[in-house]
């Protein structure tokens, strides 16, 4: 079994990031994001693969890091 970790979502690295396309389950309740240790998915911004723990401050000035979160519903108006 491959070992899993559980990443608060305001965790600035690729497996949080919206851009970033690896797999990966999200609690948007607990607001967690669970990998694996080893994931690496597809950078859509800058094209390229990497790994799903890369901190995000190590990336060039391309990179737009965006907090996964979901999209907010606009209030109903009635």
């Amino acid at each position: 079994m491959t070992p899993k970790l559980i990443i608060p979502a305001e965790v600035k690295v690729c497996a949080t990031c919206s851009y970033w396309d690896g797999e990966r389950k999200i609690d948007p309740e607990l607001r967690v994001i669970v990998v694996a240790e080893s994931c690496e998915g597809e950078c859509l911004v800058q094209e390229k693969c990497c790994q799903g723990l890369n901190d995000e401050g190590k990336w060039r000035d391309d990179c737009l890091w965006e907090h996964l979160a979901p999209d907010e519903t606009p209030p109903n108006k009635e």
